[in-house]
Formats: structure tokens, C-alpha cells, sequence
């Protein structure tokens, strides 16, 4: 069967219970037919009975008129005499072995089988005997025929089931058949059009509307796959280029240890900006295929997170050095143990590259404050800076990959553009919230917002 198309196997199992009810019927069909022809015979026995227990009812002395023709009656008195004998001889013991009468039944002989009605009849001169035989010969014949004719008929509806149910099949398939047809030249073009949806609102049309959204994720998910590769590797020529120049200028400057040493402390720099690119598009990447595997987040107590922000904290510290940015914390959680959707780990990726942005607009000026507080059903992060800010019109593309807004300036502490992208799908992920607004007269806000577990 596996071998076999759809079509095929419906159309086969349809037969097949078509064939079996129909089989049904016709044993039914049959078995009525039976007992309406045997009833049909007992009931033209008991009515050549009728006249004669009339007779004898109204002159018990004398004999009963003989039977017309055909009609098979035997009738003894009660002094065990025959009186009146139409049936055949063959048929005479049979009757014997029911002397009692008032019974019907059926007895088989070579001449065919014959339904028999008895009876008795009580008078004044005693109990008579009397039995009337119907031959069955016609009502078998009847229902020989009709079987006959039942059986061709059952025969064609079968088939005109099968050829309809083959073509219903077909019919029903059409669809499938466009479907794949206009899969097959997708994948052969590489267009953006779609697999055709029937007019039909059934599965068939269900199933293509869902491949449609499957499509449509799967192009949307190689396009984003394609720009990011395009942007990654625009952002990673820059520091490399910088530094290869960098490097070669270091070449130069042997005699020069001041020159040398600031050739070398630029193309640390460039290559630290390149490992967070790196770090960034791998992270990027492994949270897109956590989100098409569709795997569960980790999740951390507000006691474990808080743990990680002092981490950040001292981490940008260390990146600003010495007399640079005055980064604050504080926090106000009063439920220790309550859980949130993201890994201690997430939390301190979401706080790097937010006090690194922060370091990047403050460029060695301001103060940096990060606050950390919980509501009744959600964890507040807030990052102020004092900063260049953004400019309006950039805030709602802030979060894209690779966006930078055109006043962006280049330095030891730039970005890539991936920063705030990750953030955002760390957050995303957690089923958190984060947004950006400017402050006045300058600086920049981010809040986050991760709700309780």
C-alpha cells in the first residue's frame, strides 16, 4: 500500500467499505425477501384450510367437498381415516411426524420444498386433522431472480461508487497537484510568490496558507541571514583595515617608542571592537536559532541579577579607566527570590552593551546611572547617561542590526551597531520591553522591562 498514490489507496478503502455495506444490505435484502415469501406461503395454506374447517365445522358427518386443482389439502377424520388426500405421496410422513396439527413448518423433498400449515379441529363428532401444502418452488424462484437482479445492481453501484470516489479523490487532490507543481518552480526560480490557496475554505487550502507563512518566514529569516552577513562583513573590514593600517604604521615607528606604543594601544583598540562584533554576531545568532527551535528561556532570581549588574558595573569601570566616567548603581528590590525570564548570564550581555553605548555617547564626560527596582509584576532596569543622545528620527531604527545613527563618531570604545540589537532580542526573548528617550538638555535613557515569571 505504501507504494500506492493517495488517490489510489482512498479510492481502494473506499471501495472496500462500499463493498462491505453494500454486501450488508444485500444479506438484509435477501433475508427479508425469505420472510416475506415463506409468510406469503403459510399465509395461502392457511387460507385452502379456511373453506374446508368451515365445511366441517358446519356437517362433522359428512366428507368435505373435494380441493380444485393444485390446491394439496389432507384431511383425516376422527376415526383416523383419510378423507379427502391431494398431497404427494412422498410428502405423506413428513405430515405423519405432526399428527398434533395447529403447527406450520417447512419440509424439503426432491420435488422442492413445501410450506405445510396444520390444524385441528374439535366438533361433535371428535378431532379432525388437516394440513394444506404450498410448494415453495415459486417463492424461491422470486427470490433466486431478485437476488439475481439484486446482485448486478449492487455490482454497478459499486463501481459508479469507485469511479466517483476516483474522481472525488482526483477532484479533491487538484489542489495538492498545484501546490506541488508551484513548489517545484519556487524552488527552481527563487521567486517571492506563493503557493496557490483553492477556493475552497477546507485542510487542502489550510495547508497552503500555513506553507505560505512557512515560506514567507523561511525568506524573511534568509534575507535578514543575507543582509547580516553583507553588514557583518562591512563592519568587520573597517577594524580590520584600521588596524592592518595601524599596524603598519606601528612598522615605522620602531625608533619612535611613543609613536610605537600609541600605534599599538589604537590597534588594541580596534581589535577589542572587532572581538565584540564577533561576541555580538555569535550571540546574535544563537538566540535566532533559539527562537526557531522555539527552546525555553533560562531564568534567574532578582538576588542573581543583581550579582551580574554589579559585575557590569565594575567591568565598565575598568573599560572607562581611571578618572573617566563616574558610573553609579543603585537598586531597590524587595523580593529577593522572585524569578525572572533570562539567565544571569543575558542580564550582564543587556547591561555591557548598554554601559558601553553609555561610555560611547559620554566620551569620557558625565555621569552614568544605573538603577535596578522591581514593581508588583515586573523588573525596572534604567540606564541614564549624559551624553550626545540620539536624534529623534533614529530612535525608531535604534534597534535594528547594524544601525547607527549618522552623528556617530569613532573611538576606542565605538560600536558596531549590534549592540542595542542584541539587547533588544535578549529582552524580546524574555518577554520584556525595551525602549529609548531622550533627555534634556542631553543624554539618553534606556529602560527595561522583564516581567515576573
Amino acid at each position: 500500500m505504501r507504494s500506492l498514490s493517495i488517490r489510489v489507496r482512498i479510492t481502494l478503502g473506499s471501495a472496500l467499505v462500499a463493498a462491505v455495506l453494500l454486501f450488508l444490505v444485500g444479506v438484509g435484502i435477501h433475508f427479508q425477501m425469505l420472510t416475506v415469501t415463506t409468510q406469503s406461503d403459510r399465509t395461502l395454506a392457511t387460507s385452502d384450510l379456511e373453506a374446508f374447517m368451515s365445511d366441517i365445522r358446519n356437517n362433522p358427518d359428512e366428507t368435505p367437498d373435494q380441493p380444485a386443482a393444485g390446491i394439496l389439502v389432507l384431511i383425516k377424520d376422527p376415526a383416523g381415516a383419510y378423507r379427502i388426500d391431494t398431497v404427494p405421496v412422498s410428502l405423506r410422513g413428513a405430515l405423519e411426524h405432526h399428527p398434533s396439527g395447529d403447527d406450520t413448518f417447512t419440509v424439503p423433498s426432491d420435488a422442492g420444498k413445501f410450506t405445510v400449515v396444520g390444524k385441528s379441529l374439535a366438533t361433535s363428532t371428535g378431532v379432525w386433522q388437516l394440513w394444506a401444502v404450498r410448494s415453495s418452488a415459486t417463492s424461491d424462484l422470486t427470490v433466486n431472480e431478485v437476488d439475481r437482479r439484486l446482485a448486478v445492481a449492487l455490482a454497478g453501484i459499486l463501481i459508479a461508487f469507485t469511479l466517483a470516489a476516483w474522481l472525488l479523490t482526483t477532484l479533491a487532490l487538484r489542489p495538492v497537484k498545484k501546490m506541488r507543481a508551484a513548489a517545484e518552480a519556487l524552488s527552481e526560480t527563487n521567486t517571492t510568490d506563493e503557493l496557490p490557496v483553492g477556493p475552497a475554505d477546507d485542510e487542502v487550502a489550510a495547508l497552503a496558507v500555513t506553507l505560505n507563512t512557512f515560506l514567507s518566514r523561511v525568506r524573511n529569516t534568509s534575507v535578514r541571514e543575507k543582509q547580516m552577513i553583507s553588514d557583518a562583513s562591512h563592519e568587520l573590514r573597517t577594524p580590520i583595515a584600521v588596524m592592518t593600517t595601524q599596524l603598519e604604521l606601528a612598522h615605522t615607528h620602531f625608533g619612535d617608542a611613543v609613536a610605537l606604543e600609541h600605534d599599538l594601544l589604537s590597534a588594541e583598540a580596534s581589535l577589542s571592537r572587532l572581538s565584540r562584533l564577533a561576541s555580538n554576531l555569535l550571540e546574535l545568532s544563537r538566540l535566532d536559532a533559539a527562537e526557531n527551535r522555539q527552546l525555553p528561556s533560562e531564568t534567574a532570581t532578582a538576588t542573581e541579577l543583581v550579582t551580574e549588574l554589579m559585575g557590569a558595573i565594575d567591568r565598565a569601570r575598568m573599560m572607562a579607566g581611571v578618572g573617566h566616567e563616574n558610573i553609579q548603581f543603585e537598586d531597590d528590590i524587595v523580593s529577593p527570590d522572585q524569578r525572572y525570564a533570562l539567565s544571569p548570564t543575558a542580564f550582564g550581555r543587556v547591561l555591557d552593551n548598554l554601559l558601553i553605548n553609555a561610555l560611547n555617547a559620554s566620551r569620557g564626560a558625565g555621569n552614568i546611572v544605573v538603577s535596578l527596582s522591581q514593581t508588583a509584576s515586573a523588573l525596572h532596569l534604567r540606564v541614564d547617561d549624559e551624553g550626545t543622545g540620539m536624534p529623534e528620527e533614529f530612535l525608531p531604527h535604534a534597534f535594528d542590526r547594524f544601525s547607527q545613527p549618522d552623528t556617530a563618531q569613532s573611538s576606542g570604545l565605538s560600536g558596531s551597531g549590534l549592540g542595542l540589537a542584541l539587547v533588544h532580542s535578549i529582552v524580546t526573548r524574555a518577554e520584556g520591553s525595551v525602549t529609548l528617550a531622550n533627555r534634556h538638555p542631553s543624554g539618553l535613557t534606556v529602560e527595561v522591562l522583564i516581567d515576573n515569571v
